[in-house]
């Protein structure tokens, strides 16, 4: 039946809006978060990757979470020679973490979760309407 086609593609893509912004949150609470020690690496921002599988109940294809991997790009480094995590010359290194891209990536969760509940929603309805013609 389509309609349960469209039920499990939008599923799939709320789960995988779901996993996303789960990240993002991640990401924004360890934004100050640094290393324990002088020198060390604070926290890595994370990132995740989509991708495409086949539900094997229904055939379609659908979105799922691929990986959830770090951003390989530099940390930020600043002056504070009182920080217990600042090397010998006082720099403590901070998070690879930008506030405003991560506020962009859950905009755009938010947005792609929406719509497929939305599709969700209507294809319920359908069903709904559906069964009551049956009757």
């Amino acid at each position: 039946m389509d309609l349960d086609r469209a039920l499990r593609i939008s599923a799939a893509g709320m789960q995988a809006q779901a996993t996303r912004l789960r990240v993002v949150a991640e990401n924004i609470a360890n934004s100050d978060s640094t290393g324990q020690s002088p020198g060390a690496d604070p926290y890595r921002r994370k990132t995740v990757s989509f991708g495409a599988q086949v539900d094997r109940a229904t055939g379609a294809a659908t979105v799922s979470v691929r990986r959830i991997g770090t951003d390989p790009g530099e940390f930020q480094l600043r002056h504070d020679p009182g920080h217990p995590a600042a090397d010998a010359r006082g720099y403590v290194k901070r998070p690879n973490v930008d506030d405003m891209v991560e506020a962009m990536d859950m905009r755009e969760a938010q947005r792609s979760y929406s719509a497929n509940l939305s599709v969700l929603e209507v294809t319920r309805g359908m069903l709904t309407r559906t069964i009551q013609a049956l009757r």
